[in-house]
C-alpha cells in the first residue's frame, strides 16, 4: 500500500486535485494498486482555518507519506497586500525545506493537438520536448532578506552540493533522452552563477556522452520562443527555472497542460505548473490536466509505468478529440469534471469509448 498526502490548497486547486483524485483512483483499481489517501490543508485555507500557512500536521503527514499530490496556492487577499506578514505561499517554501524538494522537473511537449492553440507558427514547434531541471531550495528565495523604510535586500547564495545533486539528476536524464544538457546562468554578472558553471564543467567529465552548452538567462529566454527545438534537458537555478518554465509553458498550447515532480531527500511532491487562478475557482472551469499529469509522475515515480502511461494516454485522448476545458477550447468546451470523467472512462474502458457518441451536456456513451 502506498500513502498518498492530497493537499488541495487554494482557488482552483480542490477541483483540479478532485479529477486527478478520480484518474489515480480508476488506474489504481484497473492495475490493482492500492493507494491510500489523506487531506490536509495548506496555504491561504489553511492561514484562515488555522493561523498559519502549513501545520506541523501537515509537515508530518506528507514526511510519512510515499508521495505529496499539491493543488495550488495562493488567494488574492494576500497578493495584494505587500504589508501581509503571513502568506499563503510561505506554506509551500517550508514544505520544500522540510521535504527536501532540492530538484523541480517540468516536463514540456507539444502536442500535435495543440500547435494551433499557441502564438508560435507551427513549424517552430516542430519536435519540441524538453524537461526543465529547477533547483529548488537554495537561491534568492531562501536567502536571508533584509528591509527598512527605504532599504530591502534578498541574499542569493548556493553551495556546490546544491547544485551537485540537482545536476546529476538532470545529466542522468539527459543520458536517456537525446544526451544534450543546456547550464542557463547569468555567468558574467554573478558570482553563484559562476559556481553553477564551474561545477558542471567538472561533472560533465563524468558525463562524456552528454553534450553540455551554456546560455545566459536573457539568451535562453528568447531561445525558448525562436527556437525551442533546441533544447533536451535545461538545469538551471531556482528563480531563472521559475520564470523560464512558465514561460515554457507557451510551447505546451497552456499553463494547464503542465506537470511537475518536486524530487526530495525525504519524500516527494507533485504538482500542476499552474498557481491557483482565483478568477474561475468554484465555476468548474479550471484544466485539470496539469494535475492529473503530475499523478502520473507520482505513478512513475512510485514504480507503476504502465499505469503513468495509462493516465497520459488519457489525457492525450480528450486533447485529440477535444474534450478539454476553455482555456485551451473556445468554441465547444467541457467543465473540469467533465474532462476528469472522460479521463477515467477512458482509462477504464479504453476500447470502447467512442468520441463521437459522448453527449457533451449529460455525459453519457
Amino acid at each position: 500500500m502506498k500513502k498518498i498526502a492530497v493537499l488541495p490548497g487554494d482557488g482552483i486547486g480542490p477541483e483540479v486535485i478532485g479529477q486527478a483524485r478520480k484518474a489515480l483512483e480508476t488506474v489504481a483499481d484497473k492495475h490493482d494498486i492500492e493507494l491510500k489517501f489523506s487531506c490536509h490543508a495548506i496555504g491561504a485555507c489553511s492561514i484562515d482555518k488555522y493561523g498559519v500557512p502549513i501545520t506541523e500536521e501537515t509537515i508530518k503527514a506528507c514526511l510519512n507519506a510515499d508521495a505529496v499530490l499539491l493543488g495550488a496556492i495562493g488567494d488574492p487577499k494576500y497578493d495584494n497586500d505587500p504589508s501581509a506578514k503571513i502568506r499563503p505561499e510561505q506554506g509551500l517554501l517550508t514544505l520544500r525545506k522540510e521535504l527536501g524538494l532540492y530538484a523541480n522537473i517540468r516536463p514540456v511537449r507539444c502536442s500535435d493537438f495543440m500547435v494551433d492553440k499557441t502564438p508560435l507558427k507551427p513549424e517552430m514547434l516542430k519536435g519540441v520536448d524538453l524537461v526543465i531541471y529547477r533547483e529548488l531550495i537554495g537561491g534568492i528565495y531562501f536567502g536571508k532578506k533584509e528591509k527598512s523604510d527605504d532599504f530591502a535586500s534578498d541574499l542569493c547564495k548556493y553551495h556546490d552540493f546544491e547544485i551537485d545533486r540537482i545536476a546529476k539528476q538532470a545529466f542522468i536524464t539527459a543520458q536517456q533522452r537525446r544526451k544534450k544538457l543546456t547550464l542557463v546562468d547569468k555567468a558574467n554578472v554573478l558570482e553563484t552563477s559562476r559556481l553553477w558553471r564551474s561545477r558542471i564543467q567538472e561533472m560533465s567529465k563524468d558525463f562524456p556522452d552528454v553534450q553540455v552548452d551554456y546560455l545566459y538567462v536573457d539568451n535562453a529566454a528568447m531561445q525558448l520562443i525562436i527556437n525551442p527545438a533546441q533544447f533536451d534537458v535545461i538545469l538551471t537555478e531556482n528563480m531563472f527555472g521559475d520564470i523560464l518554465s512558465d514561460e515554457a509553458s507557451v510551447l505546451a498550447g497552456s499553463l494547464g497542460l503542465l506537470p511537475s515532480a518536486s524530487i526530495g531527500t525525504a519524500t516527494s511532491l507533485f504538482e500542476p505548473s499552474h498557481g491557483s487562478y482565483p478568477q474561475v475557482a468554484n465555476l468548474d472551469k479550471a484544466n485539470p490536466a496539469a494535475t492529473i499529469l503530475s499523478a502520473a509522475m507520482l505513478l512513475d515515480h512510485l514504480g507503476y509505468p504502465d499505469a503513468g502511461t495509462d493516465i497520459r494516454e488519457a489525457v492525450d485522448w480528450c486533447i485529440q478529440h477535444q474534450f478539454t476545458t476553455e482555456d485551451i477550447n473556445d468554441t465547444n468546451p467541457v467543465s473540469c469534471g467533465m474532462m476528469g470523467d472522460m479521463v477515467a472512462v477512458r482509462i477504464s474502458e479504453e476500447e470502447h469509448v467512442q468520441p463521437n457518441k459522448v453527449n457533451r451536456e449529460t455525459f453519457y456513451i
